[in-house]
């Protein structure tokens, strides 16, 4: 049997499958069932700061909707104040209680003092590492890149300076270069990197114009970019590389380990095909590494990485030229008559 030991932002793990943050794991059930599927290692659903403020903001106006109805009454309920992050911590305890494999928790805060508070908070669950959700939607045309990137990191150094469980951030797909970026994270001492977090895009409602936000599974074949940047970073970080989006095969898992990650996040494959969906995917890896007699995942890491590729265009946009370069290749493939 193939020796699948690995490393996830810096913890020993059994294996390189570990389940993404979803909705999944807010069921005990499912949470032992992923475990017993071959998970190594479960991501929890995330805390999410502007939803706790947004519950705050709703829960006040509920309150107060028939206050001053009455010259002698200001308000007909006693002050009650929203329960914050305590039941989503509640909630990760308890998971952390009901596993064997390692539980890491996921953040997503707004301001630089709430994101140290609830790592701290988090910290004290007894969870075993912490994942932190970055990413910046531009609003408008006065944002400066740098100044961003500058503020994720020093939120980065503050987190790091206030807790002392591992933490790993997991990285939007939109930096001019993510490379740069996670070269300076490292020397803040991240643990490791998720590459990407897949961020949610609005739709548009034609017959009743007007926005929805549709929830799409990602499809099999959408992990190439996390591939690209997995085979660049490879030997380029101190910290784990978990690649994501769109694996959904035993086969996937080798393709990012070849690139270059330590492991991979699965959760679409598992929203279409169950948690047991883990134990045929890990049977999968493990007959291809037999057929390609590998005894363990360092046998074969990072072999086509770009420190490793003797082809220096498979990373880059060379590549992409030299197909449009052969439109006779496409139209064998797309015919248009």
């Amino acid at each position: 049997m193939a020796d699948l030991k690995t490393k996830f932002m810096g913890i020993d793990v059994k294996n390189p499958i570990v389940v993404g943050a979803c909705n999944l794991s807010q069921n005990p059930e499912t949470l032992v069932q992923l475990e017993k599927a071959g998970a190594s290692a479960i991501v929890y659903k995330s805390l999410f700061e502007e939803q706790i403020q947004y519950e705050r903001v709703q829960m006040s106006d509920s309150l107060h909707e028939f206050d001053d109805r009455h010259a002698e009454m200001t308000s007909i309920h006693p002050k009650l104040e929203h329960g914050g992050p305590k039941e989503h911590l509640l909630e990760l305890k308890k998971a952390k209680e009901a596993l064997t494999i390692p539980l890491i928790a996921s953040l997503n805060a707004v301001y630089k003092e709430t994101w140290v508070e609830y790592a701290q908070l988090i910290q004290e669950t007894g969870v075993d590492g912490l994942e932190l959700n970055f990413y910046a939607v531009p609003k408008d045309t006065g944002s400066d890149a740098a100044k961003l990137e500058g503020q994720q990191i020093e939120i980065l150094k503050a987190i790091k300076k206030a807790v002392t469980i591992p933490v790993s951030v997991k990285l939007g797909p939109f930096y001019s270069n993510p490379l740069y970026v996670t070269a300076k994270m490292d020397e803040v001492g991240v643990n490791g990197y998720v590459l990407f977090n897949r961020l949610f895009q609005p739709d548009i409602d034609i017959d009743n114009e007007k926005h929805v936000f549709p929830f799409y599974l990602s499809r099999e074949g959408d992990y190439r970019l996390s591939l690209r940047f997995t085979g660049m970073l490879f030997n380029s970080t101190k910290g784990n590389i978990c690649s994501n989006t769109g694996i959904y095969s035993g086969k996937d898992v080798a393709k990012m380990i070849l690139a270059g990650a330590d492991c991979v996040q699965v959760v679409s494959a598992l929203y279409k095909n169950k948690p047991g969906h883990i134990s045929v995917m890990l049977s999968e890896l493990e007959s291809w590494m037999k057929s390609k007699s590998y005894n363990s995942l360092p046998d074969f890491q990072g072999k086509l990485s770009k420190a490793s590729t003797s082809d220096p265009f498979a990373y880059s946009r060379a590549q992409y030229v030299d197909i449009l370069m052969k439109p006779e290749e496409i139209l064998k493939r797309y015919p248009i008559v």
